[in-house]
């Protein structure tokens, strides 16, 4: 089985997100995308105002848009209110899946701050990664990471989709009001709105 990990704060998941995951699952063959909210990201300052329950819920709701995509608590607040760091993350799924292939799928900004994450040397070893390219960010700067061609060949990068949404502006323009139609699966919008999140 090939499996791969999609952290982040999704908050709120939108349609940037489902197009990064589809067209990594059809690049990569991918039989499964754990789509995981993250409950602490230890590189921004920055926590999210919405709910880890209610972030989770709006995963699920995205993940119904596509059989391989699968909603994953598995990045949880922890007790200890500890950043939660992506290396364990993978230690975890691979301990779970030992005979899966891993992988993490990353935008190129994220991935440009490799050596500012925890263990990077070892977040190479338990995963493959797909890395996508954004706004901003080229997937040539890669470079200047001064990987290992064994750490290269490690890494896959995937230009074909490029996702515009700013989650800030999108959080933004819900709290002005807009029901941001354009940019929300429908479930994740009607959810919002429901549960008068952003407002």
């Amino acid at each position: 089985m090939r499996v791969a990990l999609f952290g982040g704060t999704f908050d709120p998941p939108h349609r940037g997100h489902v197009g990064i995951a589809k067209a990594a699952a059809d690049a990569l063959r991918l039989d499964k995308v754990l789509f995981a909210p993250v409950g602490r990201q230890p590189l921004k300052t920055r926590t999210t105002a919405t709910a880890f329950a209610d972030r989770l819920a709006m995963v699920n709701l995205v993940c119904s848009v596509d059989t391989r995509f699968e909603a994953s608590d598995i990045d949880m607040p922890r007790a200890d209110g500890a950043p939660n760091y992506t290396v364990h993350t993978l230690a975890a799924l691979r301990e779970a899946m030992p005979d899966a292939a891993l992988f993490n799928l990353v935008g190129a900004d994220s991935f440009l701050e490799l050596p500012r994450w925890h263990q990077p040397e070892r977040l190479l070893e338990l995963a493959e990664w797909i890395v996508v390219s954004r706004p901003g960010s080229p997937l040539g700067g890669l470079t200047s990471l001064g990987l290992t061609p064994r750490q290269l060949a490690r890494v896959h990068l995937l230009e074909t989709v490029h996702e515009d949404v700013a989650a800030t502006e999108l959080r933004e323009r819900l709290h002005r009001g807009d029901p941001c139609a354009d940019l929300l699966p429908p479930a994740v919008a009607e959810y919002i709105t429901t549960h008068q999140l952003y407002t």
